[in-house]
This record gives structure tokens, C-alpha cells and sequence, in this order.
């Protein structure tokens, strides 16, 4: 299994292959302008260590950061440790993070997470995606939060839907597929960027590309964006 994993991994960024010029030119354009525009992008979820961070963004999935922050200081306080949470209530645990949405689901994953963490690991969260995506409630997009913020490593690109959207809106893919967006950002983006490019869009798609009301005549990509509005 941990072969199959690591080999489909590996035909991933196999796959990232260097984009156009033009189109290469392009997004060099819009990362440098979105990095002057958010020098601080950065992760927007509250955390400590490593494992609160597997935890939060697990509790994020179809709940907004400001929510799981609100849950969390709570949840960190009563169970501080890995050990600690692996041997919670299950219906304890779904009471201090019913408001995040989908408690019940939630809970199962972050105990069996914790308990996972605690059998095959010793307590410490692994740094290697195959690891990671082994673990109960992570999925490649969570390795990749993780990697990136609490490792420092760039193995892959966060694709959530902002990202998704922002990547058809500024043309820098046609793919809708969260693997395949991520294929074409990795392609477009040198490696040492991929968890600084994640925030900067997130960033800019929560702050001004907003999917009901985009602010196109504040964006500071507007001519660089095939799906701008502009008004006169």
C-alpha cells in the first residue's frame, strides 16, 4: 500500500511539467504582485505544533478558519496531547466541535488520527507525505498544509477552492480537478514557493477575488486576469 501511495506521488510531480513561456511569464507576474500586495500571507489556522495543526485543518473542512480558531483553544486545552485526545470520549470530543460542521465525522477522524499517531509513530506526527496520507481525515491536500507550514516542506501545492477557482480565473489552468490544478501550479511555480503561492491566493481570493462580489477594479491583477470586469 505504502508503495502504490508513494509511487502516485511521485507520477505527480513527474507530471508538473514547466509551462509556456508566456504563460510562464504571467504567473511570475501575478506572484510577485500578490506577494508585494500580502508580504504576511500566511496560515490563517491557530496552532502550536504540528499535530494541532493536522487537528485544525481537519476541523476546517467546509468550516471557515475563524470557526476552528474559535473551537480550538478549547479542544488544545482539554486534550494537549496526541495521547491525551486518542483516549478522549468520542461524545465529549463531538460536543467541543459540533460548530465546526460535521462534528460526528470530525471527531471519529481527529481520535483516530491521534490513536494512529500514537500506535505507529510514538506520538510525533511523520513528515513524509506517504505518512501523512496514511493517517485517518488526511488527504493530500492536509499533507500538504502540513508539510508546508509545519515542516517547511514543499512537496506539493494546497489546492482548496479558492485556490481552484483563482487558478481558472487568472488562466493559469482550464483543469477543475484539484490534482490536475495542482499539477498545473507546481509546473508554473518554482518548488520553493508552492506553501507561500497557497497563502497568497488564499489570501486574495478571501480579501478581494471573492467568489459572490469580486472587487476587480481594486485587484491589483486586473490586467493580468482573463476574467477581470472592470467598470468604466
Amino acid at each position: 500500500m505504502k508503495q502504490t501511495v508513494k509511487r502516485a506521488h511521485a507520477k505527480l510531480a513527474a507530471r508538473a511539467k514547466p509551462a509556456k513561456t508566456s504563460l510562464a511569464a504571467r504567473a511570475r507576474a501575478i506572484y510577485r504582485r500578490l506577494l508585494k500586495l500580502y508580504p504576511d500571507a500566511h496560515c490563517e489556522l491557530d496552532y502550536r505544533t504540528p499535530f494541532e495543526l493536522a487537528v485544525a485543518t481537519v476541523l476546517s473542512a467546509q468550516c471557515t478558519d475563524t470557526r476552528v480558531n474559535m473551537v480550538t483553544p478549547v479542544l488544545f486545552a482539554t486534550y494537549q496531547t496526541p495521547a491525551a485526545l486518542a483516549a478522549a470520549a468520542i461524545g465529549d470530543v463531538e460536543a467541543l466541535i459540533r460548530s465546526t460542521g460535521f462534528f460526528r465525522n470530525k471527531a471519529k477522524s481527529i481520535t483516530g488520527l491521534a490513536r494512529t499517531v500514537m500506535e505507529r509513530h510514538t506520538g510525533v506526527l511523520p513528515q513524509t507525505m506517504e505518512e501523512l496520507f496514511a493517517l485517518p481525515g488526511i488527504g493530500r491536500k492536509t499533507a500538504n498544509v502540513i508539510l508546508g507550514n509545519a515542516f517547511g516542506k514543499n512537496e506539493g501545492m494546497v489546492v482548496d477552492t479558492h485556490i481552484g477557482r483563482l487558478s481558472n480565473l487568472l488562466g493559469l489552468t482550464r483543469q477543475t480537478d484539484p490534482v490536475k490544478v495542482e499539477q498545473a501550479l507546481m509546473g508554473l511555480f518554482p518548488r520553493e514557493s508552492w506553501t507561500r503561492l497557497a497563502h497568497l491566493l488564499i489570501w486574495h481570493g478571501r480579501r478581494v477575488c471573492i467568489a459572490r462580489r469580486p472587487h476587480c477594479d481594486d485587484c491589483v491583477l486586473s490586467d493580468l486576469c482573463p476574467s477581470a470586469t472592470l467598470s468604466d
